[in-house]
C-alpha cells in the first residue's frame, strides 16, 4: 500500500494513536507561521533586524508551503508517510527551539525556514493520511484535525503576547510553541514502526500529473484565492481596525475573533461537505459571508467591527472545506497526496501576492476603501472556481491510464 503502511497492523489502539497524532500534529501547523507576527517589533529590536529581513520573514511561510509542500508526497513515497511526518515535526521542534537561542537575524531566518518547512510538509501530508487510514470517514476526521488547526492558529495569535509579557521575554513566548511541537511528535514515534518500503506499489499519480487535470487547477485556484482573502485579513486587518480607532490590543482581539469563529465551524463544515449532495450551495453560502463582512467595514469600520469580524471569520472557514474536498476529489491515498501537494503548493504561491498587493493598493489609495473593493471583486473568481471544484470529480479519472490502476 502507498506510504508503506501495513494495514493488518491497524488495531483499535493504533487507530486511537493515529487520531491523537493527527490532532496534535494539526495543533502545530500554524504557530510556526503566525506566532512571530504579534511580537515582530520585539523580535526586530532584539535581533537588530532590518526592514528587509522582517519583510523576508513574513514571506517565508509562502515560500515554505510552495517549495517544501511540493516535495512532501515524493518523500513520503520513498521513506514512508509516517516517518516523513515525524521528520517534519522534528524540523518544527528544532526550528522553533533553535531560533529563540540565536542573536542574529540570519540564523533566526534560517531556523524559521526549517520550522516552516516541517510545517509545510506535514500540512500537505495530512489529507493523504486521512485518506489512507480513514477512507470512509474523511469528513469526520478532517473535521477533527481542522478544528485542532483552528485552535492552534487562534492560540498562537492570542497567547504569544501574554506569555511573552508574563516572562518579560519574546523568546519565551515563541519558544513555548516548540514544547507543544515536541509533545506532538510522541505519538508518531509509535507509528513509524508500521512504515516499510513499498515493494510493488508504484505511485499511480504524481505531483506534475495533477497539473494536467481540470480538477487539479480548479482546486489550486480555489485554495489560492481563498488563501489570499485569509492572508490579507490576518496580515492587514489589525492595522485597518487600529486606523478605525481601536487600540492595538483591541484590534488584535478582533483578529482573534476572526480566527476563533472557525473553531466550531471547522468541526461542523467538513462533516456536512462529506454528506451533502448540494456541495456547491454550501460552499457558496460560506463564501457569501465575506462580502457581507467587507460591506460592514466599508459602511462603519468601528461600530460594525464585531459583526464584520464574525462574518469574515465565517467566510474564512472555507479553508477546512477545501481540505475536505482534497480527500473527496481523489480516489486513492496516492492521488490525495499528489492533489494535496499541487493544490497547496500552487495555491500558496498564488496567495503570496495577496498581502503585498493589498498593502500596495492601500499605500497608493491612501485608505481602506479601494483595497476592500478589490477584495470584494476577487470574490467573483473565487466563487466560480469553488462552484466547479464542488462538482463531483476525481483527479484519477481525468488522467488516462490512471483510473484503472486506482481501482
Amino acid at each position: 500500500m502507498w506510504g508503506g503502511w501495513q494495514h493488518g497492523a491497524v488495531t483499535r489502539r493504533t487507530s486511537a494513536l493515529l487520531l491523537l497524532g493527527l490532532v496534535l500534529l494539526s495543533l502545530n501547523l500554524r504557530p510556526a507561521a503566525v506566532s512571530v507576527g504579534p511580537v515582530l517589533d520585539e523580535v526586530r529590536d532584539g535581533l537588530g533586524m532590518s526592514a528587509a529581513a522582517a519583510g523576508l520573514l513574513t514571506s517565508l511561510p509562502v515560500l515554505a508551503f510552495a517549495g517544501f509542500g511540493a516535495v512532501a508526497p515524493a518523500l513520503a513515497r520513498r521513506a514512508g508517510i509516517h516517518r516523513v511526518t515525524l521528520g517534519a515535526l522534528v524540523a518544527v521542534v528544532a526550528g522553533l527551539a533553535g531560533r529563540v537561542l540565536v542573536d542574529q537575524s540570519a540564523p533566526f531566518l534560517l531556523l524559521s525556514m526549517l520550522a516552516l518547512a516541517g510545517m509545510a510538509a506535514a500540512n500537505v501530508l495530512l489529507p493523504s493520511l486521512v485518506k489512507l487510514h480513514f477512507p470512509h470517514r474523511v469528513g469526520a476526521v478532517t473535521a477533527m484535525y481542522t478544528t485542532a488547526l483552528a485552535i492552534g492558529l487562534t492560540a498562537s495569535l492570542v497567547l504569544t503576547v501574554p506569555i511573552s509579557e508574563a516572562a518579560d521575554s519574546w523568546r519565551v513566548g515563541l519558544g513555548t510553541w516548540a514544547v507543544l511541537a515536541l509533545l506532538a511528535a510522541l505519538p508518531w514515534l509509535g507509528l513509524i514502526a508500521h512504515d516499510r518500503t513499498p515493494e510493488a506499489a508504484p505511485q499511480t499519480i504524481r505531483f506534475l500529473d495533477v497539473a494536467r487535470t481540470p480538477i487539479g487547477w480548479a482546486m489550486a485556484l480555489f485554495f489560492g484565492l481563498q488563501s489570499i482573502q485569509a492572508y490579507v485579513v490576518f496580515g492587514w486587518f489589525p492595522t485597518l481596525w487600529r486606523d478605525a480607532g481601536y487600540s492595538a490590543t483591541a484590534a488584535g482581539l478582533l483578529v482573534g475573533v476572526v480566527a476563533a469563529v472557525s473553531i466550531p465551524l471547522s468541526l461542523w463544515l467538513p462533516r456536512l461537505v462529506a454528506r451533502t449532495s448540494r456541495t456547491a450551495l454550501l460552499v457558496l453560502s460560506v463564501i457569501a459571508c465575506y462580502p457581507l463582512g467587507y460591506l460592514a467595514l466599508l459602511v462603519a469600520p468601528y461600530h460594525l467591527a464585531v459583526p464584520a469580524a464574525l462574518l469574515v471569520g465565517t467566510g474564512a472557514s472555507i479553508f477546512p472545506v477545501v481540505l475536505t474536498l482534497i480527500g473527496l476529489r481523489s480516489r486513492t491515498p496516492a492521488g490525495t497526496a499528489a492533489l494535496s501537494g499541487f493544490t497547496q503548493s500552487a495555491g500558496y504561491l498564488l496567495a503570496g501576492i495577496g498581502p503585498f498587493g493589498f498593502g500596495l493598493i492601500h499605500d497608493l489609495s491612501g485608505g481602506w476603501t479601494v483595497p476592500l473593493l478589490v477584495l470584494l471583486a476577487m470574490l467573483v473568481p473565487l466563487a466560480l472556481v469553488a462552484a466547479y471544484a464542488a462538482r463531483p470529480a476525481h483527479v484519477e479519472d481525468q488522467l488516462p491510464g490512471v483510473h484503472a490502476a486506482a481501482q
